[in-house]
């Protein structure tokens, strides 16, 4: 069988076993490493990969940005933040921290970066999450769509990957297309031979491993 009609396999085993729950569960990839070393820039990954299949449940993608981007960010729906809204939010740990906690993605103009790097950073990096510096003529709804395609793939402080890949409502081909974009870019960085093993579990499931 094939690496695609394995993880194809994997996948339906995995969405199957373990209880139904009241709430749509994700569907995770994990990648266990070996033989890295995590403190060394080689043996860190923080990619951002798009994903060619999105998720039914969406990532919240929230925008700062003033004067015509702010408009047509705001008629998008999403949660946008403005200069006089970033000032505001300057020594409110509290209010940061819930923001943060929202917003999956932070586009911000990229005219708003320091302040936006000081006001949110601090809640956003122990999430794990990050501003992302977008220009002032930046098309900002084909960057929203484009986003909620998007995944971080990275190590922290332990030697795998962890990382969304859909929802147990999709088609397992779908999810299979995705496992192998963020697995093409796992080998892309550090080479095939360093994973060890991969695992697809529900949320509240059972890993289902993968031979590849």
């Amino acid at each position: 069988m094939s690496v695609d009609g394995r993880l194809e396999e994997a996948v339906s085993k995995a969405i199957s076993l373990g209880k139904p729950r009241r709430f749509k569960q994700s569907i995770d990839l994990v990648i266990v490493l070996k033989d890295v070393d995590l403190r060394s820039p080689e043996g860190r990954i923080r990619e951002i990969v798009y994903l060619p299949h999105k998720p039914s449940k969406e990532p919240t993608i929230c925008v700062v940005a003033e004067g015509d981007m702010e408009v047509k960010a705001k008629a998008l729906g999403v949660p946008v933040i403005n200069r006089e809204e970033l000032q505001k939010l300057r020594g409110d740990r509290k209010a940061a921290k819930k923001l943060a906690k929202k917003c999956d993605w932070v586009l911000v103009m990229a005219p708003l970066m320091g302040l936006a790097g000081g006001t949110l950073g601090p809640a956003l990096g122990p999430r794990g999450k990050a501003p992302t510096p977008v220009p002032p003529n930046a098309d900002i709804e084909a960057l929203v769509n484009r986003f909620k395609f998007a995944v971080w793939v990275r190590t922290k402080n332990q030697p795998q990957i962890m990382v969304r890949v859909g929802t147990e409502d999709m088609k397992p081909e779908e999810i299979a297309e995705n496992i192998r974009a963020v697995l093409s870019t796992v080998e892309g960085k550090l080479g095939r031979q360093k994973i060890a093993k991969v695992y697809i579990k529900k949320t509240m499931g059972p890993p289902v491993q993968v031979q590849l």
